[in-house]
């Protein structure tokens, strides 16, 4: 019988690991240089080149280890809804532009803005402030109230009307949201007529609420307080908190609290739709 002999050369490339701890083997040959080994078969020699490779095996059930797959590129349709969304909003501020906050409307006007506002909300889905109520913070400004159609600043509310009677112009009208302390502040800028020759007067009311969430997307507001304070050329005097009435005295369509829900909400546009069905468009300031 032939005898037959394996002599390696004076460097040998081939390395054996053993961690007893992850119970795994790793068998490491380099890449740098291939193997040259020696074979002695009835005292001829033959050589004979192996190239080297990396394997690593589990020690428990010898299956090859496998590298974790490289992360999934962006879905395309993640992508589509993006631009489509981005095109929906651009859709929706077009059709409000020029309204004055809703004053100027008309019923045409307040049927496109209520269709452009029902497309974003479809593509948006459902929203739920139970695992996002911080994109709420902030200070919100008013850009459209379907409920300002009537002429009369509260809206479907109680408020004080527009015209010659009483000359009040609106000015920018925000929404201050602390969702820490619960502060709702629904903040208007106003201009008051007075008799010639005076100068208007411009005031800024803050309407002070608390809130709370209702469900995942209704929200519920509490009224406290109305803050006036005087700007421009009065605005030195101090701010004027007007008197509440007594609960005795209080109407029976009390209108302290309030409900509206979060039909649509990303990182700088907000659409609510109020408990006496009043359109509403935000964009954060």
């Amino acid at each position: 019988m032939a005898s037959l002999t394996l002599a390696p050369l004076s460097h040998s490339p081939t390395s054996l690991s053993s961690n007893t701890s992850t119970q795994r083997v790793t068998k490491k040959l380099s890449f740098q240089s291939p193997t040259r080994r020696r074979l002695l078969v009835n005292g001829k020699e033959f050589q004979s080149r192996r190239r080297s490779l990396v394997l690593r095996r589990s020690a428990v059930d010898d299956i090859p280890v496998l590298d974790p797959p490289p992360p999934p590129t962006p879905d395309s349709s993640e992508s589509d809804k993006t631009e489509l969304i981005a095109s929906l909003k651009l859709k929706l501020l077009s059709a409000v532009s020029g309204l004055n906050r809703g004053l100027a409307a008309n019923t045409d006007d307040l049927q496109k803005a209520d269709a452009a506002a029902k497309e974003l909300e479809a593509v948006g889905g459902p929203v739920d402030l139970s695992v996002g109520l911080d994109r709420l913070q902030g200070k919100w400004r008013l850009l459209y109230s379907s409920a300002f159609s009537s002429r009369i600043l509260g809206g479907s509310r109680p408020g004080p009307p527009t015209g010659r009677l009483l000359p009040i112009t609106l000015g920018q009208v925000f929404q201050r949201i602390d969702i820490l302390s619960k502060d709702f502040d629904n903040i208007a800028e106003l201009e008051l007529g007075v008799p010639w020759p005076l100068p208007p007067v411009e005031v800024t009311a803050t309407l002070a609420h608390k809130f709370e969430l209702i469900g995942s997307s209704n929200i519920k507001i509490i009224f406290e307080k109305t803050t006036v304070k005087t700007t421009g050329n009065l605005s030195q005097l101090p701010p004027l908190e007007l008197p509440r009435f007594p609960d005795a005295l209080r109407p029976p369509s009390d209108t302290r609290s309030g409900e509206f829900e979060v039909t649509y909400l990303d990182n700088d546009t907000r659409i609510t739709r109020g408990d006496r069905g009043e359109l509403r468009v935000f964009v954060i300031t």
